[in-house]
């Protein structure tokens, strides 16, 4: 498989790049690899292709992680932000607690399954911006 074509760090396009690189991460389960691992490249897929989309836009972004946030920043920049890319904010505690050895209860397969479908679908929903 060939890689995809490098841009400037600057081009939005090179943001996707490395969000559809998280995304294909995130769906590969791969024995040994923790699903807080996995949700972790969910969450980073999403905020890369946010950031993308912000970066398109000319909207300079804060360097945080909280998808909720991000979307706000967007949606005051005049960007309509639909309900079901919302739901991205609940990525947001991945992008910290499931970093690091954690006091709380494993991800199950069910919390996994939809930490991929919402980054798929900002992935998507970005593509469509770009």
């Amino acid at each position: 498989m060939k890689p995809p074509e490098r841009f400037p760090p600057a081009d939005p396009r090179e943001w996707l790049n490395r969000a559809r690189s998280n995304l294909a991460r995130a769906k590969n389960h791969i024995p040994g690899v923790y699903l807080e691992d996995l949700c972790f490249d969910a969450q980073q897929a999403a905020e890369k292709a946010v950031k993308a989309v912000m970066i398109e836009r000319g909207i300079d972004f804060p360097y945080v992680h909280d998808l909720a946030h991000l979307l706000s920043v967007l949606e005051e920049a005049g960007e309509t932000i639909p309900e079901h890319i919302r739901a991205a904010g609940t990525l947001t505690n991945y992008s910290s607690t499931a970093r690091y050895p954690n006091i709380g209860s494993p991800v199950s397969v069910q919390e996994h399954s939809e930490a991929v479908a919402i980054a798929e679908s900002v992935v998507h929903w970005a593509e469509r911006r770009l």
